[in-house]
């Protein structure tokens, strides 16, 4: 499903001068219309050392608004990327709706690098392979468009061309010990290539494959391309808005349908002085093991989701007071900020993934796309429904890093919320916390409890479960997190 353009093909001077004009000025129209859309574009600038790439991405940048692009090199991952799952660098530099981020060296490079040296075996490499693929749909079925774009060089051409550029002054710093290596290892690189852009090569994100001899044809070639594409996304998005219907979905469990919340005993108590030294025991027993866990650069993530008033900020107060305040951060998640909005709903979290050995809470989170923006109306039906696959990718893509995710849903009955408010009300420093959404919300309960019967249903895994908290208790609800926050960590970090 490769798109190439003609191989051996070259520019005339001349004819690049008649046609350069023409085609910057089509990029700038075509990136003036994409400022206004809700979509935005990845250009993945790859190909063999040589193959012109820099050379390309340079006169994009002239071609185009530089003040609309951004361009991001990835090299070998730092120590501080090291730290964190191998996507969380790519998510940080995704472009927001309406401009272009260009990526030279791309989540391709690293695994194709790793299979050439022999690293990884070609089922790791599959495996590899499948994430990528899941993480440019995950990305396109939002909306983004990722052109694809390979420069290559034949064998002979590329050594021709690294002895030109060592040859030159002006060039020579190019060429380094590692491109002469690679030179080669060329038939290697380019078995594992080959099977790289045929794994990878779909429907909605082809790769072109251009020939890079003569940087004259291969920029004009992917200039052309990217205005195409460019201009095709732009039509079928505004195709797809005119087009969109409003899915009415039931608002009760339907019959036979298993409500999992219903398996919780909300009468559990914890009565004060049973409380008082559990919480002593355990919040001791949680330092020693955050402590042991930063030793051992193992990092954690916890997810508090549950009714309004269910006690997640008391549970929350009562594990961040056992842990050293530098080793760990709460992230209150509130609707999206306009800038937020202009990325992909995971991008906010990926920003707070934690370094090696720290712990990062979140108090509401990556759920909200199908429990509030599910109810509400703020996601589409299309798009909270396909969400359960992605979140269980995005976990499991935490997990196989060695990130240690709990996620909590702390449960209470309608009663108890409203008493809650109404406590709530008379004391003075908790009034903030009451408004007029939360009684509003309480009239979509049986909304919310569908959701949330299918959010648990759906999204429990074997590495991450979800944790039901009886919590109509608070004290009964707050050691039973915190102990099972020890007993996790505990398995986790084989003490």
């Amino acid at each position: 499903m490769f798109e190439i353009a003609e191989l051996g093909h070259t520019v005339s001077k001349t004819d690049y001068n008649e046609q350069a004009p023409v085609l910057r000025t089509q990029l700038l129209t075509v990136q003036q219309q994409l400022k206004s859309c809700d979509f935005p574009v990845i250009i993945l600038i790859s190909g063999v050392d040589g193959g012109g790439k820099g050379e390309v991405i340079n006169l994009l940048n002239e071609w185009m608004d530089p003040r609309y692009i951004r361009t991001f090199a990835f090299a070998a991952p730092s120590d501080e990327e090291k730290e964190r799952p191998k996507f969380w660098r790519f998510w940080r530099t995704l472009p927001p709706k309406g401009l272009i981020g260009i990526n030279v060296g791309s989540w391709y490079s690293d695994p194709l690098s790793r299979r050439v040296y022999g690293t990884i075996d070609d089922n790791a490499l599959q495996i590899e392979l499948m994430q990528i693929r899941q993480l440019e749909k995950l990305l396109i079925d939002d909306g983004t468009l990722i052109i694809k774009c390979w420069l290559h060089l034949k064998k002979d051409e590329q050594k021709k061309r690294l002895k030109a550029l060592e040859k030159d002054p002006e060039t020579s710093w190019q060429v380094t010990e590692r491109d002469k290596k690679h030179l080669k290892m060329y038939d290697d690189f380019l078995t594992v290539a080959e099977r790289v852009l045929t794994d990878t090569s779909t429907g909605d994100a082809p790769w072109l494959i251009v020939d890079g001899s003569d940087i004259h044809y291969s920029s004009l070639t992917v200039g052309k391309h990217i205005f195409n594409r460019i201009q095709k996304q732009i039509a079928k998005r505004t195709a797809e808005q005119a087009s969109k219907v409003r899915i009415e979905l039931p608002h009760v469990l339907q019959e036979g349908q298993q409500n999992v919340l219903d398996s919780l005993n909300l009468s559990l108590v914890l009565d004060k002085k049973t409380y008082n030294q559990e919480l002593a025991f355990y919040q001791g027993k949680l330092n020693k093991l955050a402590r042991l866990a930063h030793e051992q650069q193992r990092s954690t993530i916890l997810v508090f989701e549950g009714w309004d008033a269910a006690g997640k900020g008391g549970a929350i107060r009562r594990l961040t007071h056992a842990v050293d305040a530098r080793a760990y951060q709460v992230i209150p998640i509130a609707a999206p900020t306009d800038e937020e909005k202009q990325h992909h709903y995971l991008w906010r979290f990926w920003r707070h993934i934690p370094r090696a050995g720290f712990l990062t809470i979140y108090d509401r989170s990556w759920y909200g796309r199908v429990l509030v923006e599910r109810v509400e109306g703020y996601a589409s039906e299309q798009e909270w429904q396909r969400s359960y696959s992605e979140i269980v990718n995005f976990e499991e893509s935490l997990t196989a890093h060695g990130i240690l995710v709990l996620k909590f849903w702390l449960h209470i009955d309608k009663d108890e919320q409203l008493a809650r408010f109404k406590a709530r009300e008379q004391i003075p420093y908790k009034q903030y916390k009451i408004t007029e959404e939360d009684y509003r919300n309480r009239e979509k309960w049986d909304d919310y409890q569908l959701a949330v019967n299918e959010m648990v249903t759906r999204t429990s895994t074997q590495n991450t479960p979800w944790i039901l908290v009886e919590g109509n208790d608070k004290k009964y609800a707050r050691i039973k997190i915190i102990k099972l926050f020890c007993e996790r960590l505990e398995k986790a970090l084989n003490v």
